[in-house]
């Protein structure tokens, strides 16, 4: 069986099924909920922050589970002749079919997995700390000042990167590094508004986004710390 009758039997099915589709937008509501549990937007710029999120979980997972665009524009304009179209394009355009699609899933949530760690954990002590009205540089904010970025961004990695790389989702990953950069400089200079020389030390010795490179075990392990109340 040829490519294009794979590739037109997958995108036959996934325009035509309503399964696929449903659980699409299933999917789509459950990431998104989690993601606007622990990132609750308040400001003009959250907002553009998380709007640019919210569209990259629908492009991923519209695409993972609905119509397979990328793939599709693939094989129509520049010819791939694989037999294992039908996975992510990662297997396509290295030819290692299902075996390429295990790793790369397997790989991707492992990832994934530690940035929502990352995210919530970092949200529950920013949490803690902002009811106690005091400048939180423990835990995680000891390694980065922004876990909560940095578990966003390799969340986004893993699951739409290495797991299922489309062209809005490669796309939309360095864009939304750049929003949520220009969004914690803008949190920065609050920070120094209220806390002044305390908080220009902890810039001084604390990386913003990446951990030093011997700290990664670390911060891994600390991000599954359930330490203390969750918060709300």
């Amino acid at each position: 069986m040829s490519l294009n009758v794979l590739m037109v039997s997958t995108i036959d099915f996934s325009v035509t099924n309503p399964a696929a589709w449903g659980l699409a937008l299933i999917v789509i509501v459950v990431v998104s909920w989690f993601f606007y549990r622990y990132f609750a937007p308040d400001s003009w710029r959250e907002w553009v922050g998380a709007g640019v999120v919210q569209a990259f979980i629908i492009a991923l997972y519209a695409e993972m589970y609905g119509f397979p665009l990328t793939i599709y524009l693939l094989v129509r304009f520049f010819g791939f002749d694989r037999e294992s179209a039908s996975t992510n394009l990662w297997s396509t355009l290295v030819g290692f079919g299902e075996t390429g699609m295990l790793v790369s899933m397997l790989l991707g949530y492992a990832v994934a997995l530690v940035g929502i760690g990352l995210f919530a954990q970092g949200w529950r002590q920013v949490y803690r700390a902002r009811q106690n009205d005091r400048l939180v540089t423990d835990g995680l904010y000891g390694y980065v000042r922004h876990p909560q970025y940095t578990g966003l961004f390799i969340a986004l990695f893993g699951e739409g990167i290495i797991h299922w790389p489309t062209v809005f989702s490669v796309g939309l990953f360095p864009f939304v590094v750049v929003v949520f950069t220009w969004l914690a400089r803008k949190e920065e200079r609050d920070m120094v508004d209220k806390f002044g020389e305390d908080y220009q030390l902890y810039q001084q010795n604390v990386p913003m986004f990446l951990p030093d490179w011997g700290k990664w075990r670390e911060v891994v392990a600390e991000s599954r710390s359930h330490d203390g109340p969750d918060g709300p």
